[in-house]
């Protein structure tokens, strides 16, 4: 990828959470990973050592805060804070998978909003940015009083399902909070196609329990569309539910497969035909479940952050 003309020296740095994503985008920029040792004493605490000279360039860091997340996130903030003391002149937090984002509102008044509590973290340890993709909820951008980037992968996830006919299939969004989302990928994926809805209910956490469906299933392929695969609760909850209705199959894609543990093997033990799943989160393919890269997505997020001098990112509203 031909890099724009901006200010200072393009640097990438990865954690130790996902490096092999962080090599994939440093390659589409035509660049490698700068530098930089992250490791940890004894007794656990996490250091870092960054080995190249930072004065005036421009640091990009890699970092998804996903499983094991505060051992993720504390890797992170400490790498900021390094680039920050070293005298970088702008340091862009590039995080694939936001841990905390199913955590932005307060359901009962004792609760904390952990979201907002991980972006005052990140601004605090030196963040002048972030970019970021398919947040579990868009409000987490305005916990941020500094750019945001927040990235799709429905192009990406798309391109898995190419070629389906309209006639054929049905988008089903798992739960009321897919909706958008849902819609999003029937546009991409086959327009005209019918749009379901899976109603589901939380009796405790972790746990779900589907009620209703809004949308005709019958006789079509179901491509059931999220953001997330954690325990795989909601996913197995909507497949039995389109299934019951008459679909005659049903394929999942999601932006982060986190897999709580067990929640692979139930989805492979599941009537799913394929599972798409992006590298957000390091995960290998195997039987049914599929990885599609977002490396080409986040290269030229940077590519287009790294052309623009940071008086006016900073001057402009953030997407």
């Amino acid at each position: 990828m031909r890099m724009p003309d901006g200010h200072g020296h393009l640097m990438v740095f990865s954690g130790n959470a996902n490096r092999p994503l962080a090599s994939a985008i440093a390659s589409e920029l035509g660049t490698s990973l700068s530098a930089a040792t992250v490791s940890a004493f004894r007794d656990g605490e996490t250091q870092v050592l960054i080995h190249d000279d930072l004065r005036g360039h421009d640091v990009f860091v890699v970092q998804p805060t996903s499983p094991p997340v505060n051992h993720n996130l504390v890797e992170l903030l400490i790498m900021l804070d390094a680039f920050r003391r070293s005298g970088a002149a702008r340091r862009t937090a590039v995080i694939p998978y936001y841990g905390y984002a199913r955590q932005e509102r307060r359901v009962t008044p004792q609760e904390p909003i952990s979201a907002r509590l991980v972006a005052d973290l990140l601004t605090a340890a030196g963040a002048d940015q972030v970019v970021t993709m398919d947040l579990s909820a868009g409000a987490i951008e305005g916990f941020f009083d500094l750019p945001v980037e927040h990235l799709q992968a429905a192009p990406v996830l798309a391109r898995a399902f190419a070629g389906v006919s309209p006639a054929d299939v049905v988008i089903v969004a798992p739960d009321i909070g897919a909706v958008k989302r849902a819609e999003a990928f029937q546009r991409l994926v086959a327009p005209g196609a019918p749009v379901a809805v899976v109603f589901k209910e939380r009796p405790a956490p972790d746990r779900v329990a589907v009620s209703e469906m809004v949308g005709e299933v019958r006789g079509r392929h179901a491509i059931l569309i999220d953001d997330i695969i954690s325990t795989g609760g909601t996913l197995l909850g909507a497949v039995e539910m389109v299934l019951a209705r008459g679909a005659r199959s049903a394929s999942a894609a999601a932006t982060h497969g986190v897999f709580a543990p067990g929640a692979l093997e139930a989805l492979e033990a599941s009537p799913l035909e394929r599972i798409v799943v992006t590298d957000t989160i390091p995960v290998e393919p195997r039987g049914r479940l599929e990885v599609v890269s977002v490396a080409s997505l986040f290269a030229r997020a940077i590519a287009r952050i790294h052309g623009v001098p940071a008086a006016e990112r900073e001057a402009a509203p953030a997407s």
